[in-house]
């Protein structure tokens, strides 16, 4: 079984230096982080949205806990208050939000299948609210709202069954699934519709209040997948133009129905499908002739033909938020979210997780170079853990990012970047491990949540049948 170094083991930032120095790696820290109005990670983004008051940013994260009408419960919302009150001034989704029922990666996902924005409308006010606590004031925080078709990951009716809906006939992932000769590519007419829906999803973000929507771009969802459908016929396959056209369309209609400003989340690299190798060790099962990677290669090479052409066509589209990350959780998680644990579907690392961090924090760099007016929100810093706001000030610091994302470390510790910020520490006791139990509770038709760290889920059943699966699968 392979084995690294845990960043826990860590202890000190020459420690840290010398197993960075060992795996040969750009990524960098400052000794100490800096409180107060004086931080870097405290400086103001001017945007289109308003003034971001703040470096930090929350993710949007695919909540399982939604009423099987895509409505929130009061799991969804006490989620929700903790990122108000975390302090970050850069809400970047919240949730990801379904812009149709077929388009649901579980059945407990919220959606929008109709014109009421109360329901999402009160998620934002019960955020906004817990900000003002917190923060003091809510006039320099930014929201804005992921909206989303999972496509090939769509799961609508039943956790355990797909009912994809692709953008083309995959040679890989089709064989993956039971369910692969019922899948079916989605033709030009229905794409059209998706479009629609996307437009009908923003005018009602709207109605809520909300900034931004963010027309999601990753994961292997289906705006991702769309950019890789080279072999597609007809109007959205083929040329980069074509790949492009879906995005293209829903700015165009969101900018005719709405005063609402636009981001994007999107996936920069991608490399082949991982499934578990010798001793489980990740293992990738394309090569270098690999076609279905946007922005990489099938032996792990990154290509940034396609996505510097990508954040030019941001530029004229008037886009300006952008948020990267990196390949889908369903077939490559350790370049998109670095772990030492991996959920109970998923394989070890075949790399130090640092070495995933590392990538995706370059890539952002290497975008943000080229393209100095966009404003890049850095995903992938969650696995750094004690030395997380040190890599993020310094990313901050030297013009490698705009804003440091953070996902899973808020289902632990959602008062991360408040304490940051005040204290220039963070409470080690909730610090995220990468356990990847709020993956594996939901693959086995549970709700997610910080099962090991957070007090709250921790008295909850679903605790004790998490415990009993992994000694299962150990």
């Amino acid at each position: 079984m392979t084995r690294f170094p845990s960043v826990a083991s860590l202890k000190n930032a020459q420690k840290f230096r010398d197993r960075i120095a060992e795996l040969d790696l750009a990524l960098q820290i400052d000794d100490s982080i800096v409180a107060g109005a004086d931080s870097p990670l405290a400086a103001p983004i001017e945007s289109k949205s308003g003034t971001i008051g703040n470096r930090f940013s929350i993710l949007p994260m695919e909540g399982w806990d939604g009423t099987t009408e895509g409505r929130p419960t009061d799991l969804t919302t006490r989620r929700w208050k903790n990122f108000g009150a975390s302090g970050a001034k850069l809400i970047w989704g919240g949730e990801a939000i379904a812009v149709r029922a077929d388009g649901r990666a579980n059945p407990n996902q919220l959606m929008i299948a109709d014109e009421d924005p109360s329901y999402i409308g009160s998620l934002l006010e019960t955020l906004k609210s817990a900000h003002v606590d917190a923060m003091g004031s809510d006039d320099d925080l930014v929201v804005g709202l992921q909206l989303t078709h999972s496509g090939r990951f769509a799961r609508p009716t039943v956790k355990s069954r797909l009912e994809s809906l692709v953008a083309y006939r995959h040679p890989i992932l089709d064989q993956r699934s039971a369910e692969a000769d019922h899948f079916q590519v989605i033709t030009d007419e229905d794409i059209q519709d998706l479009i629609r829906c996307y437009v009908r999803a923003a005018k009602v973000a709207e109605q809520a209040g909300f900034q931004f929507v963010d027309i999601k771009h990753c994961h292997g969802y289906f705006g991702h997948e769309l950019l890789t459908g080279h072999d597609r016929e007809g109007a959205y396959g083929g040329s980069f133009e074509n790949r492009t056209r879906f995005l293209r369309e829903i700015v165009d209609g969101v900018q005719q129905a709405t005063s609402l400003q636009i981001g994007v989340r999107i996936s920069i690299f991608d490399f082949s499908p991982y499934r578990p190798g010798d001793e489980r060790i990740g293992s990738p099962e394309g090569d270098a002739d690999y076609r279905f990677a946007f922005g990489g290669t099938g032996d792990g090479k990154i290509e940034y033909e396609e996505p510097l052409k990508l954040m030019e066509l941001f530029q004229e589209l008037g886009i300006e938020l952008v948020c990267t990350t990196a390949g889908s959780p369903y077939y490559n998680p350790h370049i998109q979210r670095p772990a030492s644990f991996p959920p109970s579907d998923g394989y070890l690392p075949p790399e130090d997780p640092l070495v995933g961090v590392d990538r995706q924090i370059e890539a952002t760099a290497k975008l943000k170079e080229a393209f100095p007016n966009l404003i890049f929100v850095g995903s992938g810093y969650t696995y750094l853990q004690d030395w997380l706001p040190h890599a993020g000030q310094h990313a901050v610091r030297s013009g490698k990012v705009d804003s440091v994302g953070l996902g899973r470390m808020v289902l632990s510790y959602p008062e991360l970047p408040k304490d940051v910020l005040a204290d220039g520490a963070m409470k080690r006791k909730q610090i995220c491990r990468t356990f990847s139990d709020c993956t594996t509770a939901p693959r086995n038709g549970m709700i997610s949540g910080c099962f090991p760290l957070d007090d709250f889920y921790k008295k909850m059943p679903e605790r004790k049948k998490l415990v009993e699966l992994k000694k299962q699968l150990s």
